[in-house]
């Protein structure tokens, strides 16, 4: 083997630092050459020597470092550029003790989102900051029944808190925490909210998930429900869990169980949630969460399918692939010149199965609700009825006055956002007239 590899000139990198009796038996099979010597001698230089002299960086991280500096050296070290997620630094500190955290989470990953689809964008993070949130409370709980004169330890599921929690934190809380999660998902289906796609805020469900958690057989009550109802909605449609929440996750816990408990004092979220009549006119797409909110409450105050008469319940709504559809169709608008801006708005827009946007197409009202009366033999006087149910008054579809329609219904939606708040929405200087273009 080496009578090749002195042959060839191919030395071998296992002896890179060990080099010496290899290159004594290359030149003794060259004869001790000059040029094969000045050859050897040019690449132990410029290659050998670099290897041996090469100084390895290294970082040495002692047993007592911190978990978020551990974490933060592994981002700066990082040549992808991309950031250690708080799962990922958790899985590894997890593994030291024996526990693996990512083969557990994918199993409760598994049976939530296999049985509620509303959970389907649940991420690994938001279970974490759940346990946390009931880690963290029950530390400060302990706390004050000791009545230490220390300084009160806070609620908090931040980051730095994350990765403090330790393999029995997580096994105390995971199980309540991922039926706290099935008793948000069952909440969120009496709020007619069944997908994922539909769900305004995917982070409301830490606190909420955290708060059944608490509150046990209470929160299964009536009365308890009516009061997370009111504080959910006021935290969708005051719009409230976008971007960096966590300061007002670890406020809502602890203040949402005192309201639910004793009807007292009302959480922060609902004090602070407003909306303004003039933000109908702005939501067009279901990328907002009080779009989304809406279509919801639409279905929770018992609006009917056009074609059928039914309740959209969890049943029909699938099966009939309910979906958000304008009520005057986009090309009648456009024919009579309705600005886009308005006519897309979700005051012309209602829950309606895909069958039946079918066969309103782009005709009419008049024309589309004739025709549903006539396809399914239902008299004028239910169909009345059903439209009553979306907050429409049947007779300014019936006379295709979109004017009238695009008033009256924005008024109706006020009411409903209303209702479901608890408290008034803002309506100086509403006007809910359409923004028709002006002839030149």
């Amino acid at each position: 083997m080496q009578l090749g590899e002195y042959q060839h000139h191919f030395f071998p990198m296992n002896q890179i630092f060990d080099s010496a009796s290899w290159r004594t038996g290359y030149q003794e099979y060259w004869e001790y050459d000059a040029e094969k010597t000045k050859l050897f001698n040019n690449f132990e230089s410029k290659v050998i020597k670099r290897f041996e002299q090469y100084q390895l960086p290294v970082i040495e991280l002692k047993k007592n470092t911190p978990k978020e500096a551990v974490c933060l050296v592994f981002e700066k070290v990082n040549t992808g550029g991309v950031a250690l997620t708080v799962f990922e630094l958790l899985t590894a500190t997890f593994a030291a003790d024996d526990f693996q955290l990512r083969e557990d989470w994918q199993k409760r990953e598994e049976r939530l989102k296999e049985t509620y689809k509303v959970l389907g964008s649940l991420q690994s993070d938001d279970f974490l900051q759940a346990i946390t949130l009931l880690v963290t409370q029950t530390r400060r709980q302990q706390a004050i029944a000791r009545n230490t004169k220390e300084k009160l330890p806070g609620i908090s599921c931040k980051r730095r808190d994350i990765l403090k929690l330790t393999v029995d934190d997580y096994k105390n809380w995971a199980d309540k925490i991922e039926e706290g999660f099935r008793k948000a998902a069952r909440f969120l289906h009496t709020q007619h909210i069944y997908r994922s796609k539909d769900l305004p805020y995917r982070t409301q469900l830490v606190p909420l998930s955290a708060a059944f958690v608490r509150l046990e057989k209470l929160g299964e009550t009536s009365g308890a429900k009516k009061q997370i109802s009111r504080w959910y909605w006021c935290g969708v449609l005051g719009e409230l869990y976008g971007g960096a929440v966590e300061s007002r996750f670890a406020r809502d816990l602890p203040e949402l169980i005192n309201f639910t408990e004793n009807q007292s004092v009302e959480p922060k979220t609902i004090d602070d949630a407003s909306f303004d009549a003039n933000r109908l006119l702005s939501l067009r797409t279901r990328n907002s969460a009080a779009y989304k909110g809406i279509h919801a409450l639409l279905m929770r105050e018992g609006c009917k399918d056009f074609r059928t008469g039914e309740s959209i319940e969890m049943q029909t709504f699938f099966d009939d692939s309910i979906d958000i559809h304008h009520i005057f169709p986009k090309k009648w608008c456009i024919t009579a010149g309705i600005d886009a801006n308005t006519y897309n708005s979700i005051i012309n827009k209602t829950a309606i199965s895909a069958r039946t946007n079918r066969i309103i197409g782009g005709q009419a009202p008049s024309d589309y609700l004739s025709k549903l009366e006539e396809e399914t033999n239902l008299p004028k006087t239910e169909m009345f009825s059903v439209l009553k149910t979306h907050g429409i008054e049947p007779e300014h579809l019936y006379h295709d006055n979109f004017e009238k329609f695009f008033s009256q219904r924005g008024l109706a939606l006020v009411d409903l956002i209303e209702n479901a708040m608890g408290k008034p929405v803002a309506r100086e200087g509403v006007n809910f007239l359409p923004n028709t273009p002006q002839d030149e």
